[in-house]
């Protein structure tokens, strides 16, 4: 009998668990909300979850399947709306679900402390980060506070944040999002907790800053006796510091084993559908996005929750819900067809190469120089200039009809800056951007024809910033059309419907509110209103950065289809080295604003020629257990670029010295189209690749 009722327990897994060693232990715990009739609609079921001490956990699954509801909930706390169902979370010897508030507050950012994704959840706006540092020290730790200014430089220092007396003494509206995200972390270690909770705390970070912090946590658990549950949806972070792994879907625990059984040979199909929507940066191919989507809150029959989205699918999934059973090689799953998964594999899907037959140039860059120092009256007056190097600096290139130019680089490189230009949203102090058929373009938006605006449309990393919140999704299409055409209210509509047709978003949608949609959903709208006014050239910046693998697949399927039905051309800046190889035809490396090196991207990938490209995909993480990335053997923070030389003279592995000290680097054109920026030459370059001890 295969069947269970929603009160029943699942086997606990105890071939993880010493009782003796149980920091954690979460028992037939259920959590959701409450329907207008009093219904209940579980958004976690029945989990059973024992974690030990010194152990590091990842929680992984697509957004919406309770993970950081499960997080949330091993600290003894409910979002605003949630119920409590049922079960029991144990911390050490204390009930959570049943403690007091004093006894929470005792525990909570001291033996236990929370990195939240978004780093403005956890610092206060009104409060210096020395405050919240000693703040922190003061009420969970026993450190002298003659010692608290030491050890907050040392905890600055861990988290890769430099110059630590001018940090603390600024406010948290004044750092990057970056930074804020490193101080988050360093407050939660200052309490030096033994339960340490993250949800999704790197996804905002470049690849060189994720991989030190993923170090950095990985270093603590090896060297304490912390126990870390970390929540991603970000296998690559979760194969480098996890060495178990729970899957989760639909509120339920669907795989629990070590990571090597989840990540290389997962038995369930919903963790290999998994692995298969994330790009890989080797790997010339859209990732395989996965149809469907979960199941609604209190949407769940007694049934196997996947099974409206699995391919090896039968009767019995539909009609009765699997238990968590344990397999021979000790991992648990929750499956009838768990046998027939290895021999499996979603289809892996080509991505469009369309490119313009004629050449075409659409956008030309030429001397691109952007600089955010502000020049006072008395500036002004006595013509002094800042003597600070400009943020980008002498960028050029062009863009083909059909084709999508990647820029990639570290946070701080300028690549968002030279989009936000071409858009006009931020001025330029020198150069000229030129559009095709419509000429030279102005600094500011304010100065451009609506032709010019109507060709060029920006796609956010975060749609919730774009989307008016108090307009339905039909009055946030139907804006651009108005603004740019003669179209009557009949035609406007239609082109609405058609556009929502192609993101694969229905009618209905028309009247729905943003609040009311998924991330993913959001963004396809965003994505739509970029295109609905025929736009011919798209800026995407970070457009899948704040996605769930899954629906991060699904949106780079639609990128693609819509460049392969409507010939636009994609400028796309992004952190992800991966999603870039699968979405871009050419790339450019930047580096503090200025080009290290240009090229086809299978080429670059495959044989980077500058040093900093080498170091950028040396850190890239890949989805398999235990692998770490290789850093920089000499690496430091740079908060702004050089004054003369390389702009990558301090951290290059390779450095020839005083010429590269003082000298601007040469172009060398490697092929056709291939550019390299740099002193050593191309063909040394290329044979050092391979060199030892040159990065750890």
């Amino acid at each position: 009998m295969h069947s269970q009722k929603l009160s029943a327990l699942i086997v606990p897994n105890q071939r993880f668990i010493n009782m003796q060693d149980t920091l954690l232990d979460i028992n037939d715990l259920s959590v959701g909300l409450i329907s207008p009739d009093h219904g209940h609609k579980p958004i976690l079921r029945n989990i059973n979850l024992k974690i030990n001490k010194r152990e590091t956990v990842g929680i992984v699954g697509e957004s919406g399947s309770g993970k950081s509801t499960l997080a949330l909930s091993a600290m003894g706390y409910l979002k605003k709306g949630l119920h409590y169902f049922g079960g029991r979370v144990h911390f050490s010897d204390i009930e959570l679900m049943q403690a007091s508030k004093m006894d929470l507050q005792r525990i909570r950012g001291g033996r236990m402390a929370l990195i939240p994704q978004n780093a403005s959840q956890s610092l206060s706006p009104t409060l210096r980060v020395r405050d919240q540092m000693y703040e922190a020290l003061r009420l969970h730790t026993s450190h002298d506070p003659a010692t608290y200014r030491h050890r907050i430089v040392e905890l600055m220092g861990k988290v890769r944040l430099p110059d630590a007396e001018n940090i603390v003494n600024r406010y948290p509206h004044e750092l990057s999002g970056g930074q804020q995200q490193r101080v988050a972390i360093a407050m939660a270690l200052a309490g030096e907790p033994d339960l340490l909770l993250l949800d999704e705390p790197t996804t905002g970070l470049d690849v060189t800053t994720q991989a030190h912090i993923l170090g950095l946590l990985d270093d603590i658990v090896t060297n304490t006796d912390m126990t870390m549950v970390y929540v991603s949806h970000d296998l690559g972070a979760i194969a480098r510091v996890c060495r178990r792994v729970v899957v989760m879907y639909a509120g339920e625990i669907v795989m629990d084993g070590t990571a090597e059984q989840v990540l290389e040979a997962p038995s369930h199909p919903y963790a290999k559908s998994l692995l298969a929507s994330i790009p890989r940066v080797h790997r010339d191919a859209l990732p395989a996005a996965l149809e469907g989507r979960p199941p609604a809150i209190g949407d769940l029959q007694n049934a196997c929750a996947f099974a409206p989205r699995c391919a090896l699918k039968s009767k019995l999934c539909e009609t009765e819900r699997p238990n968590l059973f344990l397999q021979d090689n000790g991992a648990y799953v929750r499956c009838f067809h768990s046998g027939a998964v290895e021999s499996w594999s979603p289809n892996i899907i080509p991505r469009s190469m369309y490119r313009s037959t004629q050449e075409e140039i659409m956008l030309d860059v030429q001397g691109l120089a952007i600089s955010y120092d502000k020049r006072g009256f008395l500036d002004a007056v006595f013509r002094k200039f800042s003597s600070s190097p400009p943020t980008v600096e002498d960028v050029s290139f062009d863009i083909q009809r059909g084709e999508t130019l990647a820029l990639v680089g570290e946070s701080g490189s300028g690549k968002s800056s030279i989009l936000k230009a071409i858009a006009g949203l931020v001025p330029t102090s020198n150069g000229l951007i030129h559009l095709e058929k419509e000429g030279l373009l102005s600094s500011t938006m304010e100065e451009r024809s609506k032709s010019q605006l109507q060709l060029i449309q920006l796609v956010f990393q975060n749609p919730d910033e774009s989307l008016n919140p108090r307009q339905t999704i039909g009055e946030i299409l139907e804006h651009p059309l108005r603004l740019y055409t003669d179209l009557d209210s009949k035609s406007i509509h239609e082109r609405c419907l058609a556009i929502l047709e192609k993101v694969r978003l229905g009618p209905h949608y028309m009247t729905r509110l943003p609040a009311q949609l998924s991330g993913g959903e959001k963004q396809r709208v965003a994505i739509a209103r970029a295109f609905i006014a025929e736009a011919q050239i798209i800026l995407c910046d970070e457009v899948t950065s704040a996605l769930d693998v899954s629906v991060q697949a699904a949106v780079l399927k639609l990128l693609d289809d819509l460049k392969k039905k409507m010939g636009v051309t994609y400028l796309f800046v992004a952190h992800d080295l991966a999603v870039v190889r699968a979405i871009a035809d050419r790339v450019i490396v930047l580096y503090q604003g200025r080009i290290c090196e240009i090229g086809p991207v299978g080429k670059v990938y495959e044989a980077p020629h500058h040093p900093y490209t080498e170091a950028l995909l040396s850190a890239v993480l890949e989805p398999v257990s235990g692998f770490k990335p290789k850093l920089l053997s000499r690496d430091v923070v740079e908060f702004s670029p050089v004054k003369q030389g390389c702009a990558f003279q301090r951290r290059c592995h390779r450095s020839l010295g005083d010429i590269c000290e003082r000298h601007k680097p040469r172009m060398q054109q490697i092929s056709p189209d291939r550019f390299l920026f740099c002193h050593i030459d191309a063909a040394e370059l290329s044979r050092l690749q391979n060199a030892p001890g040159t990065l750890i």
